[in-house]
């Protein structure tokens, strides 16, 4: 039997955590070493403490101590786990395993470092892994640490020979987990706060394909792709360190701090950095997972085909035995084995052409761009001529036209760097973050989806090469200081050139790249019944083509920024000004707003106001019916309130709607005299507003009521409540919003009324505040209108002196300033 024997700790006090816990973080904190070397280092300083715990103990053949998972690797992060296996023989005696697994797994613990740890013979450890992928990934970097050698030597033999005779099954199990989680954790090369393990592109897919190169089956490419897990490793090493904690999530909060322990300029450095790595690793797992799929397949038809020709295939030399049929595709382009590939005859040398035809040849067959092709192009292709043939620019239209194909194929063009060669002004928006918790996507990702959002619209259009390469470049001025906009329309006519359109064209692409934000920003913050902001947005377009592509670039940019910048209620506001609009570009002049006379509805709340001498209101949806609405979505809930009038109508209203938890879309309030045969005098005030249940569903009109009558008579104090609420959801630890900003739109934004701009954070009861300052200042709000993009609130108020007059530009800029004194003191 072997004899396992556990010393005292006096006798073994070398070994005791204290000398390894200071050496330890004398290592962490040393300054020359960090990275690949301080990794192997902590791992080396590991071992040898272990080992120290290990020999302690007079322990004979056949119990050995294993590192497993990343510790088996040799890349220990400051706080790592510590994945160890106990591996014996099954001949030790059962109490002195356990005292000998006392002796190591305690010590451990008493550090505060996380363990995980087991106690296995050979043939469990096999049979664990044969029941658990996870385990058996772990045992495929199995390193031995301490005691017998061979134990451990004959345990990675067997491991290794069962992964790779499973690998059949296996593989299609590991590429499951993956895609799992990558629907789970979303794709790190575009995450604001990404999950540097767990993300798609993350660590955890760089092991996975390590595994499949164990396997034999296939190999990943290994461009770039040692460099980019070590740069997410160096990152995770940072993070580790600025935060004291294991952690993974790359958080807002600690991004600076991250940056500045790499020695980086500023946190979208970091970024840019980890996206590059990650769509490496991204790119590299999609070829790897490809070619085992290939593998699979033809190691499946061969037993089918040997049969078929009656034992006569293996004559027929392996793989041409089941080799794929080349199906033309373009010129120079044909389908291989489920691939795009170049034909024998392409000489790319000679076809400048050549990689934006494949391109668009895969995209439209729904199909990947081989990275064989990729790479030759890359490397063979000359540049295109400027301005470029009218070929090269048909297909990158049908490229861009082809839908949800053209991202992976439009990424492998851009993981050999052909995009940048092909658009140079593209390297400056390229793994670019955007730090707007609305965006989904990287800036160049964003452009793409955007194309393929305006893919779904073309027929809507007149030009839709136009659209498509529009929605390509409307965001490319991010990448410079100042306005993206402004600085984007002169990129996009200097691109729009080069790539061959005419003058015209290019006006009109410049229009679009200048004015993308025009319809949404003025359907959701200026009042469409106002005659200055239907001209004044058919001044800027100038004509019905291009309003027609501007309307669809609208939706295809929101509908590709993320799930809160477009709703149906956004969308029939913005078709409901390209409609005004449209109609003054046809030769008809926008209305001139009247009185209108109130609703029936109206009129009975406002009776009924008169006749209680407090608020009265009704709440009702939009149907289907209603002009505007979306026939699967609805539009929100129209709530009308007539109250008597009196002061301090707005802030009371906006912090009863707060205090119940609905958001304001649109807000308009009018007066009338009070209506006729109804007793008392004065006047009415009649507000109908659009809101919804920020979550769950809506409150009834009598408590909506009855709140509203105590905030009017003083007695419900909503500042107070409000208050409250905010002490009860604290900011995010180090989170620090930007100041508010208060400004006056230009005079010809309305003849009407002085238009008052707010941008501030958004926060409940930020209407309710704005309400109070406008009354405060003495004006008369005429209607408001409020956007909340993400944490960003920015609304437009329309306002007058009490004599309906617009205000004059000093006291318009007094009124103001007022509000932003308000909002910042608050901040």
């Amino acid at each position: 039997m072997t004899r396992v024997d556990v010393r005292t700790e006096s006798e073994a006090e070398d070994s005791g955590p204290s000398g390894y816990a200071a050496a330890r973080l004398r290592l962490l904190h040393e300054g020359t070493r960090s990275g690949p070397p301080r990794r192997a280092a902590l791992s080396d300083l590991t071992d040898e403490w272990l080992t120290g715990l290990f020999t302690a103990a007079e322990v004979s053949r056949g119990v050995s101590l294993v590192a497993v998972g990343g510790y088996g690797r040799g890349e220990l992060s400051p706080r790592s786990d510590l994945d160890l296996l106990l591996l014996h023989d099954g001949s030790a005696d059962g109490a002195r395993l356990a005292a000998l697994a006392d002796r190591l797994w305690y010590p451990i613990w008493d550090l505060g470092l996380a363990l995980d740890h087991s106690v296995r013979t050979p043939n469990e450890a096999r049979g664990t892994a044969g029941d658990d992928l996870k385990v058996h990934l772990g045992l495929l970097d199995a390193r031995h640490v301490a005691g017998d050698p061979g134990l451990t030597a004959g345990l990675r033999t067997t491991v290794l020979a069962d992964w790779r005779n499973q690998a059949p099954k296996r593989l299609p199990e590991l590429r499951e987990l993956c895609e799992e989680r990558a629907e789970r954790q979303g794709e790190l090369g575009h995450l604001l706060e990404p999950d540097l393990k767990e993300a798609r592109g993350g660590l955890r897919d760089a092991t996975a394909l390590r595994a499949v190169a164990a396997s034999w089956l296939a190999d990943a490419p290994r461009e770039g792709l040692d460099e980019a897990r070590r740069r997410l490793l160096d990152v995770r090493d940072a993070l580790h360190l600025a935060t004291g904690r294991a952690t993974d999530r790359l958080a807002l909060q600690e991004q600076d701090q991250v940056a500045a322990e790499l020695g980086l300029l500023d946190a979208d450095a970091l970024l840019r950095q980890v996206y590059e790595a990650a769509r490496v690793v991204s790119y590299a797992s999609d070829v790897t997972w490809r070619e085992v799929g290939r593998v699979l397949r033809a190691r499946g038809a061969r037993p089918r085909l040997r049969a078929m020709l009656g034992g006569r295939g293996a004559a027929l030399g392996g793989r041409s035995a089941v080799a794929a049929e080349r199906s033309p595709l373009a010129e120079g382009v044909v389908e291989h084995d489920g691939e795009a590939v170049l034909a024998r005859t392409a000489k790319p040398e000679r076809d400048p052409v050549l990689p934006l035809r494949a391109a668009a040849a895969a995209a439209q067959a729904g199909l990947p761009l081989s990275l064989h092709a990729v790479r030759r192009l890359a490397a063979s292709a000359g540049p295109l001529p400027t301005p470029w043939p009218a070929e090269a620019r048909e297909q990158l239209v049908t490229l861009l036209g082809a839908g949800r194909p053209t991202v992976q194929v439009w990424e492998a063009l851009e993981a050999e760097g052909l995009i940048t060669r092909l658009l140079p002004d593209w390297e400056r928006v390229r793994c670019r973050p955007q730090r707007n918790a609305v965006h989904t996507w990287t800036v160049d990702r964003h452009l793409v989806e955007t194309a393929v959002r305006a893919a779904e619209l073309t027929r809507r259009v007149g030009r839709p090469d136009l659209l498509l390469v529009a929605a390509l470049l409307h965001d490319i001025g991010k990448g410079w200081p100042g306005d993206h906009s402004v600085a984007g329309e002169i990129i996009a006519r200097d691109v729009a050139a080069r790539i061959g359109f005419d003058p015209g064209d290019v006006a009109v692409l410049a229009c679009l790249v200048r004015h993308h934000l025009l319809l949404v920003e003025t359907a959701t913050r200026r009042d469409l019944d106002d005659p200055a902001t239907v001209r004044g947005v058919a001044d800027v377009v100038g004509s019905v083509g291009t309003l027609e592509l501007l309307h669809a670039l609208t939706e295809a940019d929101a509908l590709a920024t993320g799930p809160a910048a477009w709703s149906a209620w956004r969308g029939a506001l913005v078709a409901d000004l390209v409609k005004r609009v449209g109609a003054v570009l046809c030769g008809d002049e926008p209305a001139e707003p009247v009185d209108v006379a109130p609703t029936a509805e109206q009129e009975r709340l406002a009776v009924e106001a008169v006749r209680t001498g407090g608020p009265v209101l009704a709440l009702r949806a939009r149907t289907e019916g209603d002009p505007g609405a979306a026939a699967a979505e609805p539009l929100g809930v129209e709530l009308l309130i007539a109250v008597p009038e009196q002061d301090g109508v707005l802030s009371a209203v906006a912090g009863v709607l707060a205090l119940h938890r609905l958001a304001v879309r649109t807000a308009e309030l009018r007066w009338v005299a009070s209506p006729v045969g109804a007793e008392g005098g004065g006047g009415v005030l009649l507000l109908n507003w659009r809101v919804a249940a920020e979550y769950g569903s809506l409150p009834q009109a009598a408590r909506l009521r009855a709140d509203l009558v105590r905030a009017l008579d003083g007695s419900l104090d909503i500042a107070a409540r409000l208050a409250e609420r905010d002490a009860a959801y604290p900011r995010r630890r180090g989170t620090v919003a930007p100041a508010a900003r208060v400004s006056v739109a230009s005079a010809g934004s309305s003849r009407l009324a002085t238009v008052i701009e707010v941008r501030a954070q958004d926060a409940p009861g930020l209407l309710h505040r704005i309400g109070r300052a406008l009354e405060a200042a003495g004006v008369v709000v005429r209607s408001a209108h409020v956007s909340t993009l993400g944490a960003n609130a920015v609304d437009a108020f329309y306002v007058t002196g009490v004599d309906g007059v617009p205000l004059e530009g000093e006291r318009a800029v007094g009124v103001a300033r007022g509000v932003e004194g308000v909002l910042s003191s608050r901040e």
